[in-house]
């Protein structure tokens, strides 16, 4: 059966979805996106999610209009139509079809598209050996709004993961235009220094992860201390541990840093206790 999705109201085949040659996403790239994971059946913090994707429409001028459609419901029978359990959905959303010219005051109702596939997870034996990072040439400007925003304008993010493909590496490490820690190209960084939890701030250029809300709500519930600041490159090499987030691959230890071990080079001890503590979170909320 073909992959069947959600477009502007509608649920049908992928094959018979069609987009505006004017639609801004395409012509500017103005739009936005969330990635969600569910896990048999149950999408993930599906409404925190959703008030980002809220939040973020706002201020790029259409949350208003978003506000028309049933996203939660949408995403609930994306699963159904596509008899999926564990799954990576995703919503796309931009302004809509209008003028050539980039004047989004032209454009009518936002074009939303959101699809499901099956899931794989990264193997087990991914979060023993962990992912191996290197440094990006790029920047991340901490100034523009976009740093805050899961924007579609997404190409620094793939030129970035390019340099890390390149380089036999997982993941890219981006810093900000002052030089602090960012963010990876599809997740947030956190490290470990004498015990306690570090990871970048949200005005260091961090997006506001919704696996990086969780894993600072177990930290603090757990009586770990965790600082939330602006973190030197050097921190990270002189890390004892550290580890990366999104929702598809929860939390992944970060091992190797340009060809140099983070650590001792495997999984740390509270690396391995937040993602145990992150997983029973997930059980929890499917009970």
């Amino acid at each position: 059966m073909a992959e069947t999705v959600y477009l502007n109201g509608k649920f049908m085949s992928s094959s018979q979805a069609r987009l505006s040659i004017f639609d801004h996403g395409f012509l500017y790239g103005y739009g936005l996106f969330e990635t969600m994971r569910a896990y048999d059946r149950h999408i993930f913090r599906l409404d925190r999610h959703l008030a980002r994707l809220h939040r973020s429409a706002e201020i790029l001028g259409f949350g208003h209009k978003l506000a028309a459609f049933d996203l939660k419901a949408a995403c609930a029978e994306i699963l159904d139509a596509n008899r999926l359990k564990d799954a990576r959905i995703r919503i796309t959303v931009s302004a809509g079809e209008g003028d050539v010219l980039p004047d989004p005051s032209t454009c009518g109702s936002p074009t939303v598209l959101i699809s499901a596939e099956n899931l794989v997870p990264p193997p087990s034996e991914k979060y023993l050996s962990g992912f191996k990072a290197v440094l990006s040439s790029l920047r991340r400007n901490s100034q523009s709004p976009l740093s805050q925003l899961k924007s579609l304008c997404y190409v620094e993010n793939i030129l970035a993961r390019t340099q890390a493909r390149a380089a036999g590496c997982d993941e890219a490490i981006l810093l900000n235009e002052q030089g602090f820690v960012a963010e990876g190209t599809t997740t947030n960084i956190f490290l470990v220094s004498k015990g306690e939890l570090i990871t970048p701030s949200l005005d260091s250029g961090a997006l506001p992860g919704i696996t990086r809300e969780a894993v600072l709500e177990i930290a603090q519930a757990s009586g770990i201390k965790v600082q939330e600041r602006r973190v030197e490159l050097k921190e990270l090499t002189e890390a004892e541990e550290a580890f990366v987030t999104n929702s598809i691959i929860e939390l992944m230890p970060l091992t190797s840093f340009e060809n140099k071990p983070i650590g001792t080079g495997k999984p740390g001890q509270l690396t391995r206790k937040l993602l145990a503590a992150y997983r029973n979170l997930v059980t929890e909320t499917l009970r």
